[in-house]
């Protein structure tokens, strides 16, 4: 049998030797029941709930779930007092905000709903404002044109009807929508498309207006850039369109139209402003219709040999000659009074009768328009010469 080794030698040891003590030894403490650590109030779920449901979905579910986390938390002793009480406020403001946007919306909905159960009378297929173009008839619920973007029902222009679309176009504001800029640079595009599409325009009837559906801020905001240009003819039952562009009429007609509308047209959009306070902005007008009544005298040359014009068109350039003289006066003029005396003159060098015949010599309307009497010798309006209708 074996034998074991000696004890080393020297004081103090003994065989065997003790066990050392593991590295790896847990600490003291290690294996207690957990019971014994101290342990973090619970967080309330209905807080958390609260802030969630009133934010993103449905608020007065979340004034609700505030309220049962509030009693819970105390109650209970748990956490999330603050994290209840900020579900509570915003599902109180959500709560706001949404009963004002249901009643906004519900609001509209009801009027548009009222509005087309009183419609039922009106001739015409419902047709979207947007979708009008230019020679499309249309009625208006209880011919109301003014109505803030109005139901629209399409309807034959050989029936009777309360608007005829004369231009439909993308527009690019000037200034903000539904400013004085704006509405000022959609007035005029619409002038003129009218005097494009009726250039007759002693030919349209006394209750012609021209009325215009120009975007909105709101609907700028939202892309919106459609100009509708329209005739409205509310006041009475009107049958057939007043369509007379260059189309349906003799080249020697519609030169000359072109020409005389556009004269007309800037005599009767002098500046807004006071002369005192705008006489540069008088001058340049003046200017331009000093320039447009030599481009109808262009034309008029022209035509000066044609058989049956000779002498209209010789009384009319002479006074065409008159008038520029006395608008280059008024373009000159130092002083406001200066002005006003020479725009005077300029308005009271032509004459309506001149006019009449020379309208007659080329076969055109020769009715007075009422406009043009109650303007006739006006500086606010012009002899013989105003807007093509009374804007709406």
């Amino acid at each position: 049998m074996s034998t074991p080794p000696s004890p080393p030698p020297g004081p103090g040891h003994s065989w065997p030797p003790p066990t050392p003590q593991s590295v790896w030894a847990p600490p003291p403490g290690y294996g207690q029941s957990q019971s014994q650590a101290p342990s973090q109030p619970e967080l309330n779920g209905f807080a958390l709930a609260s802030l969630l449901v009133g934010l993103l979905c449905l608020p007065p579910l979340g004034i609700v779930f505030g309220v049962v986390a509030l009693v819970q938390i105390a109650k209970k002793r748990q956490r999330g007092r603050a994290l209840a009480i900020v579900g509570l406020v915003v599902s109180v403001v959500m709560t706001g905000v949404l009963a004002v946007t249901v009643d906004r919306v519900g609001g509209a909905v009801r009027d548009r709903l009222d509005a087309m159960g009183e419609l039922s009378d009106v001739e015409g297929d419902l047709t979207d404002l947007d979708d009008l173009r230019a020679g499309d008839c249309f009625n208006v619920p209880d011919g109301d044109l003014l109505a803030d973007r109005p139901l629209t029902y399409k309807v034959d222009c050989a029936q009777a009807h309360h608007g005829e679309v004369t231009a439909s176009k993308a527009t690019d504001l000037t200034g903000l929508a539904e400013s004085a800029e704006a509405d000022r640079a959609s007035e005029d595009a619409c002038w003129k498309a009218q005097d494009e599409y009726a250039m007759d325009t002693w030919a349209l009837p006394a209750y012609a207006d021209m009325f215009y559906f120009a975007p909105s801020r709101q609907s700028w905001r939202q892309g919106d850039r459609r100009l509708l240009c329209v005739i409205g003819t509310t006041e009475e039952e009107q049958r057939g369109s007043l369509r007379r562009d260059a189309r349906t009429l003799k080249p020697e007609q519609a030169a000359f139209l072109r020409a005389a509308n556009a004269v007309e047209f800037l005599v009767g959009r002098a500046p807004e402003e006071e002369i005192e306070d705008a006489l540069p902005e008088h001058q340049a007008w003046a200017r331009e219709v000093y320039a447009a009544l030599g481009e109808e005298a262009k034309v008029l040359e022209a035509d000066k040999a044609r058989p049956g014009l000779e002498k209209a068109v010789q009384a009319q350039l002479k006074e065409i000659e008159a008038a520029r003289a006395a608008w280059q006066r008024t373009s000159q003029a130092k002083t406001a009074a200066d002005f006003d005396k020479h725009w005077g003159r300029a308005l009271g060098a032509m004459s309506v009768d001149t006019e009449k015949a020379l309208r007659g010599a080329y076969g055109l309307s020769t009715e007075v328009p009422e406009w043009l009497e109650e303007s006739s010798g006006s500086p606010e309006g012009g002899a013989g010469r105003g807007p093509s209708a009374q804007a709406a």
